[in-house]
């Protein structure tokens, strides 16, 4: 079985710009360079000849490239645990190719995604109560921003989850016009 996901990986300027909002806080979970991307899709585990398919199918979309930038920082929650991220502008050639990725996956034979497209960066994740710790970062990292950058493409990964973490694989990457 392989588990995979379709993502935009940003460039490393704006990756290390990532990586110096994160603390050494043992509070959360810091994501490593490698595992920082904007997910368009997460696939999930499938088998090796329609991940093969998949991987043709997504060759097939076509999409102009476009700019995009890091603009601010936030929160998902889940009863005690959750993921700091940093948003992204602007959101509406995102949610484009996001919904070209998804078409293509559902034509492919997967079942159509439930949870609404909102397009970020997880920076960390959590589990039991941090609210002081949350506040703390987010005040200090609130006016998070990057210049615009140039999106030429996205890629199919796989995912190795191993008891260290997910270690992420390039499967292929797909150019944008």
């Amino acid at each position: 079985m392989h588990r995979l996901f379709v993502a935009i990986r940003p460039p490393e300027h704006i990756r290390d710009l990532l990586i110096d909002a994160m603390d050494d806080s043992a509070d959360f979970r810091w994501q490593d360079d490698e595992q920082l991307h904007l997910t368009l899709r997460f696939v999930g585990e499938v088998e090796r000849p329609f991940a093969e398919d998949l991987a043709d199918a997504l060759g097939r979309i076509r999409a102009e490239s476009f700019q995009m930038r890091v603009s601010g920082v936030g929160r998902f929650e889940q009863r005690n645990s959750g993921a700091l991220w940093a948003g992204v502008d602007p959101k509406p050639p995102l949610a484009a190719l996001a919904a070209k990725v998804e078409r293509t996956c559902v034509a492919a034979g997967l079942e159509p995604e439930r949870r609404a497209f909102h397009p970020h960066i997880t920076l960390a994740r959590w589990k039991g109560r941090r609210a002081r710790e949350l506040a703390s970062f987010l005040e200090r990292t609130r006016g998070l921003a990057s210049d615009p950058f140039e999106v030429h493409e996205f890629t199919l990964f796989e995912s190795r989850l191993s008891r260290h973490g997910a270690h992420y694989e390039e499967v292929a990457s797909y150019a944008l016009a």
